[in-house]
């Protein structure tokens, strides 16, 4: 073990599917001493190979370093795995996907038992992880204190974004990029879908529509400041009335190429509702307040 080994902090991490030997695998090129576990062993023999302990149960493998990365199946998984670790003294970051409700509820469980809890939402795939150009990161939420210690081993395998105290926080970027990501997918599956039975190729149609969805993202950001300012008309480039008023010419055109409007119907239902309620002036902001239930 050279020096610069011994000065990198010790991780272990719990769960080995693709996301978790692509983490290994950083934690390991980076020099960080290394304890794993898999519910199936065999995954583990590569790493063992590459410089990784092994350990037998998940018990083990939290006596072995202070920090515990756990990147198992679900919320479930990650209780049943620790159900007989003494957590008493140690740094919980659970990287799995869950609710911001579960989230809450695992820091409250795990404060219990005596640890400290991060909560983790990552941005990536696992060939996104260990190579910083590709853009991956992590969002992570819970104890500040945790994160500040250890935030150069967690931005290892990709960046690490603190997004607040609230453990129940990280999950909820993570799912809110998420959804805004389905929603884009949604939109291009109904573009290609009007030309599908043209003489129009798709790929090279794909350009002109990663352009256009790269040209209005930044949107987005009079979004925000509307929903900040409650301001929904100064500087409006196209108003909710026109809008609306354009609506029928999409869906006479899904009709028309025999394509089902599932994918957009209801958001332009969304836009008559806003528009019955609110000022033809305004942009679309007022649909958020509309998904937002009250009460």
């Amino acid at each position: 073990m050279t020096a610069n080994t011994i000065e990198k902090t010790p991780v272990t991490l719990l769960g080995l599917g693709a996301m978790g030997t692509a983490l290994a695998r950083t934690w390991l090129a980076a020099g960080h001493p290394l304890t794993v576990w898999n519910r199936t062993a065999a995954r583990a023999a590569p790493l063992a190979a590459e410089g990784a302990r092994t350990a037998g149960t998940a018990a083990e493998a939290v006596t072995a370093s202070d920090l515990i990365i756990v990147c198992l199946l679900d919320d479930a998984s990650v209780e049943e795995a620790l159900a007989d670790a003494d957590l008493a003294g140690k740094d919980l970051v659970n990287l799995v996907t869950g609710t911001p409700a579960q989230a809450r509820a695992r820091a409250a469980w795990a404060e219990a038992r005596g640890a400290r809890y991060l909560d983790g939402g990552i941005m990536a795939v696992p060939p996104m992880i260990g190579v910083p150009e590709a853009g991956g990161y992590v969002f992570y939420s819970g104890s500040r204190a945790l994160f500040e210690q250890y935030e150069k081993a967690l931005a290892v395998p990709a960046g690490a974004t603190y997004v607040g105290e609230d453990p129940g926080f990280a999950a909820l970027h993570d799912v809110a990029l998420l959804s805004a990501m389905y929603g884009m997918f949604a939109g291009a599956a109904h573009a290609f879908a009007l030309i599908r039975e043209e003489d129009i190729d798709p790929v090279a149609f794909a350009p002109l529509l990663a352009g256009w969805l790269t040209a209005m993202a930044p949107s987005v950001h009079g979004t925000a400041r509307r929903l900040s300012s409650g301001d929904r008309t100064t500087d409006v480039v196209s108003n909710l009335a026109m809008q609306v008023a354009g609506v029928p010419t999409f869906l006479d055109t899904a009709e028309g190429q025999g394509v089902s409007p599932e994918l957009i119907a209801p958001y332009f239902e969304l836009m008559r509702r806003r528009l019955d309620i609110g000022s033809g002036e305004e942009d679309l902001t007022g649909i958020v307040d509309l998904l937002v239930r009250k009460g």
